[in-house]
């Protein structure tokens, strides 16, 4: 008889359970002692602590799962943005206040050991960060699910100014230890590149690689909130099949005899490497199918395993596609089900459909990949074949439905002829998925219309909506713990995993006494911020001061652009004495933007913004009442602290440019007010919160469409708008480059000519929305009370709902408790 080991029980949940965990990760895993142990020390024992807390609860999790097989989700995304783990384990554990006051015992303080965590380096903006968001919200759901990705060695990059420039540095996020990650090189996959396909005498295609990597998954915990679920992240990094060749060393060649060690890894380097060359467009696509290869063999042969009948899972999981960088995973299940498992053409074709859903974010067709056949045939040969098959029956059946229209078959064909033969990705997904989706209300209209509109036309039933969220627990409870001590004692503390509940909070805004307390808490943040920025970037800032924030990555369509040339009429018009420096609102206009390495015009902006601040805040009389602030290297982390201490949220993107926007969301739950165009999530931001809590200004989607269509001229707006031409002539004049009028040239050229997102068009719309901004900001009572609505109207924009939604409308998996 086989006795059975009970498992190990997790350290007691009080504080001397917790201690003397801590101790014991300290002395026997950190190798030290209290005495000797450099603050790095502390902070890795203290992760491990709390891990240990969280791995029994994963394991039965894991243990559950594996015994009654659920359907899941697997979420496929190039980026998991996810942000510092030691505070988002505290509270999902329950453990905040027993770590407080079991390090306080032992002499260390929480807050200095937090302060020691560095945010992984797994993503660049909006996408992976909504990516973290939906994977908290799926295991504080109960939802079977796992997230796929990639272990970046570097991260994009970090920022830092030089000259107002942005430079580039490798982020070195795993130099000091990665406690959070778990390896798993045991269940190593290997994936293979290049090479020729045969096709054998029964008419079998079979992929004779040229090549091949290992990818080693690294596991992340993703805890549900004190609901006893821990779900998976697994990330893959690519090492060498044969990684060190002895006798080459032993020769003297030292760099030949690690030479497939370099080349492996280089595919797992850095996210997102430089595609303006034919070698960045072929490691970015290298990455792309690294990751979705190995992530679809593992949820294949490890968690269905190698016995599984593959009919079926469809019934098993649902793959998401975020965005078209795992489109690949199409072709590659094709391959999986036809080539390796033998199942016929059309049945593996079906169960691929209803297999995979995907997620468009952009509404610019420049955003959508396009992969040279060329490359594809090249590095991936048997998709390519997969990818013509495809595209031959679909286009069939185009020809079926709508009659030999020629033009309509090219246009859908998902291999483009023009400029060069190419795989439109997004064709690709929306062929071969059984659901589409955009990311807010107008997003998926336009989607429907515009973007993908034969797609809408041909399969109408595939299309819906799902706006997007942001956690309440990282977002509000982390963020600005002020403020949630504030909800939680108006209204209870379930408004955490039920933020809908906010809306309850709807008459404290006429309640003067709570007002207070929730301007007293504003200010609160604001000080934190000063704290923050003065200690990392050496950036003073008022905290009496309107703070008038925009955040986001660095894009013309953002329009970064305008709200320079706002802060450049301010300066104006307070530099020539038509505005009184102390009777105007004072504001500190704060921006934070990476732009991507070779986007020029991104960087050419950057480096105004930089110089412009320079030239305000050295200005004796201007900045008396306008300070510009940039923080380089803006991140998750920042932003926790940034967020809640913001006033005002600049969300000025082109009408029809933005599919969503999550920046709006955090602003608007954290109590800021939002001067915005109808763009993205904005038309339902101010659908819910009311148009008198809201700035509206610029052209709506139809009307910025009609006068492009109709032919835009820049240059009438700057001839016929004084303040305009006054603010661009003064950047033309070299009032912010030293008097050298050609550093900025480019930007008031392109402005003057060009102005593909019409900036100048929404110009003076935008400056009148700031005078109401100014005239608001003016009544505090008013703006406290408008600020109060925004939180207790934006429940919505949980990551939480949106997941339901993604339930309800897609995925159709049911919640799953663990049980404890």
């Amino acid at each position: 008889m086989t006795e059975t080991i009970p498992p190990i029980a997790s350290p007691e949940l009080n504080v001397e359970g917790f201690t003397r965990q801590y101790l014991r990760e300290l002395t026997y895993t950190q190798g030290t002692t209290l005495e000797r142990a450099s603050t790095n020390d502390k902070y890795l024992a203290l992760a491990r602590t709390v891990r240990s807390y969280l791995m029994s609860r994963w394991n039965r999790t894991v243990t559950q799962e594996f015994r009654k097989p659920a359907r899941a989700v697997a979420y496929l995304s190039a980026e998991f943005l996810l942000g510092r783990q030691l505070d988002n384990a505290l509270i999902a554990s329950g453990l905040e206040e027993i770590a407080a006051e079991g390090l306080a015992s032992l002499g260390l303080d929480l807050d200095e050991l937090r302060a020691a965590e560095v945010e992984p380096g797994l993503g660049n903006g909006g996408l992976g960060r909504l990516a973290a968001c939906f994977i908290d919200s799926l295991a504080t759901l109960n939802i079977p699910a796992v997230g796929y990705g990639i272990r970046y060695e570097f991260g994009i990059f970090r920022q830092t100014f030089v000259d107002g420039r942005q430079v580039e540095e490798p982020d070195n996020w795993l130099d000091n230890g990665s406690p959070w990650e778990i390896a798993r090189p045991e269940q190593e996959v290997e994936v293979s590149f290049g090479g020729h396909t045969e096709v054998g005498p029964d008419g079998t295609t079979t992929w004779v690689p040229g090549w091949s990597v290992l990818a080693v998954p690294y596991n992340y915990m993703v805890p549900g909130y004190l609901n006893g679920r821990v779900n998976t992240l697994r990330l893959w990094s690519a090492r060498a099949t044969h990684a060190f060749d002895l006798k080459i060393f032993n020769y003297g060649d030292y760099a030949e005899a690690v030479r497939a060690q370099t080349f492996a890894e280089n595919i797992t380097k850095v996210l997102y490497p430089e595609d303006s060359t034919p070698q960045g467009k072929e490691l970015r696509l290298q990455q792309q199918y690294f990751f979705v290869a190995a992530s679809l063999r593992d949820f294949v042969e490890r968690v269905l395993g190698p016995d599984s009948d593959l009919r079926e899972l469809p019934e098993r999981i649902t793959f998401q596609l975020n965005d078209t960088h795992p489109v690949i995973a199409i072709p590659e299940l094709m391959r999986i089900l036809v080539d390796l498992k033998g199942v016929p053409w059309d049945e593996a074709w079906a169960i691929t459909q209803k297999c995979f859903a995907y997620t468009c974010h952009t509404l610019l067709p420049e955003a959508l990949e396009v992969w040279p056949v060329e490359l594809l045939s090249r590095l991936l040969p048997r998709h390519m074949e997969i990818i013509y098959r495809i595209n031959d029956e679909f286009l069939a059946q185009v020809r079926a439905k709508f009659g030999n229209d020629e033009m309509l078959v090219r246009r859908m064909s998902i291999i483009a002829e023009y400029p060069e033969r190419a795989v439109r990705m997004a064709y690709l997904a929306s062929v071969g998925t059984f659901k589409i989706n955009g990311v807010a209300e107008l997003h998926s209209q336009l989607l429907r219309e515009k973007v993908l509109n034969d797609f809408a036309v041909f399969a109408p039933e595939k299309f819906t909506n799902v706006t997007n969220g942001v956690t309440p627990r990282r977002f509000v409870r982390l963020a600005n713990p002020g403020l949630s001590a504030l909800i939680t004692e108006a209204i209870g503390d379930g408004w955490v995993t039920d933020l809908g509940r906010l809306s309850e909070l709807e008459p404290f805004a006429d309640d003067a006494e709570f007002r207070r307390r929730f301007r007293e808490i504003k200010r609160s943040n604001k000080d934190r911020l000063v704290t923050l920025l003065k200690n990392r970037d050496g950036i003073d800032i008022d905290p009496d001061t309107m703070l008038d924030v925009m955040v986001k990555r660095l894009h013309e369509y953002k329009r970064q652009l305008l709200k320079v040339l706002h802060v450049v009429a301010q300066y104006d018009r307070l530099k020539s004495g038509e505005l009184d420096p102390a009777s105007t609102v004072h504001r500190t206009v704060v921006f934070g933007a990476k732009a991507a390495p070779g986007y020029q015009m991104a960087k050419e902006i950057i480096a105004l913004i930089n110089h412009v601040g320079a030239r305000v805040n050295g200005d004796p009389v201007v900045s008396q009442a306008l300070r510009v602030a940039f923080p380089a290297n803006y991140n998750v982390t920042v932003a926790e602290t940034l967020v809640p201490a913001a006033d005002l949220s600049e969300q000025i993107s082109l009408a029809g440019k933005e599919a969503s926007g999550t920046g709006n969301m955090k602003f608007a739950l954290n109590g800021a007010l939002t001067v915005g165009t109808d763009d993205g999530a904005n038309v339902e931001i101010r659908q819910l919160v009311g148009d008198d809590n809201f700035f509206l200004f610029g052209l709506t989607e139809p009307e910025a469409s009609a006068i492009q269509e109709a032919g835009y001229h820049p240059a009438a707006h700057y001839e016929q708008n004084p303040g305009l031409r006054r603010a661009l002539d003064l950047i033309a004049s070299g009032e912010f480059s030293g008097g050298d009028r050609s550093v900025f040239e480019p930007i008031v050229s392109n402005l003057l000519h060009e102005d593909r997102f019409m900036v100048l068009a929404d110009y003076q719309s935008y400056i009148d929305a700031q005078e109401r901004v100014d005239a608001y900001y003016r009544d505090q009572e008013a703006w406290s009370r408008s600020t109060v609505l925004n939180v207790a109207r934006s429940g919505f924009f949980s990551s939480d709902r949106s997941m339901q939604d993604y339930l309800d409308r897609i995925w159709h998996a049911k919640p799953v408790p663990v049980e404890l």
